[in-house]
């Protein structure tokens, strides 16, 4: 069940991070997910150095957290993929 939960939640930062940068047009689902995963884990990696421990649950904070990360990983991808 948490499977499920994690995918749609990663679906949904990763959807909303490529329209934020742009890049919705050239993205799909699989993308999104892969994307909004890895996104928010570099994003809650990131703020739990500046000390924010306790935002492992969904929240509004986590969502922004998230999708700021996502987007991070998006430009950083574009950025190494232009030749």
């Amino acid at each position: 069940m948490y499977i499920i939960l994690w995918l749609l939640f990663g679906a949904l930062v990763g959807w909303v991070a490529s329209i934020l940068m742009k890049k919705n047009h050239g993205m799909g689902m699989i993308a999104n997910i892969v994307f909004g995963l890895i996104g928010s884990a570099l994003g809650m990696w990131i703020i739990s150095i500046f000390g924010y421990e306790n935002i492992d649950t969904f929240s509004i904070t986590g969502l922004i957290v998230s999708v700021g990360g996502a987007a991070l990983v998006i430009a950083l991808y574009t950025a190494f993929r232009r030749e």
